[in-house]
């Protein structure tokens, strides 16, 4: 009777072991699960971002962007805080300004911590503008780094950072202090 009894505890624990291991394995498929379609939905917001601007669709970024006065952007040492700021004051005049534009993000790298993500990227953008009342044709390109959390099931961009190298004027070469 008691190495029925063995047996049996034996059996159950190990159940328990087996049991324990498959949840967990199922936990980490789901985590690994979610942690893919999170980075997917990062990469689709930031490209949405750029198509928006391109495509100069203020209706469109709003879907990406937070709405809020969390939002905030440093581009070419200028800073915008909060939604308002950045769409009025940035975003819509330099939208409105810019024809046939070409925006890109190439060598996008993005992490994960939560509901947090930030991504790294290389950019480029070429569009024509007025200048003196003349159409002239501009290209850029730089780096930069954004900040999304996901609210409400969707990743939207709270802080945005962009630079370009300095332009050398002439054949001066740039300062290196």
């Amino acid at each position: 009777m008691k190495a029925k009894k063995s047996k049996c505890r034996v059996a159950i624990i190990l159940a328990i072991i087996l049991g324990t291991f498959s949840f967990v394995g199922l936990l980490a498929g789901v985590a690994g699960a979610a942690t893919g379609n999170d980075e997917v939905a990062v990469r689709d917001a930031l490209i949405k971002s750029t198509t928006s601007f391109a495509e100069n669709d203020l209706a469109a970024a709003t879907k990406v962007w937070s709405n809020d006065d969390s939002l905030v952007v440093f581009e070419q040492g200028h800073a915008n805080y909060g939604w308002k700021d950045y769409r009025d004051n940035h975003l819509a005049p330099e939208m409105a300004e810019m024809k046939n534009t070409k925006y890109a993000l190439d060598d996008i790298r993005i992490h994960l911590a939560g509901k947090t993500a930030w991504a790294t990227f290389k950019y480029t953008i070429a569009a024509d503008v007025m200048d003196n009342g003349r159409q002239r044709h501009v290209d850029g390109a730089g780096l930069g780094t954004a900040v999304l959390e996901q609210r409400d099931g969707r990743w939207e961009i709270v802080h945005w950072h962009s630079s370009a190298p300095r332009r050398v004027q002439g054949n001066a070469a740039p300062s290196k202090n």
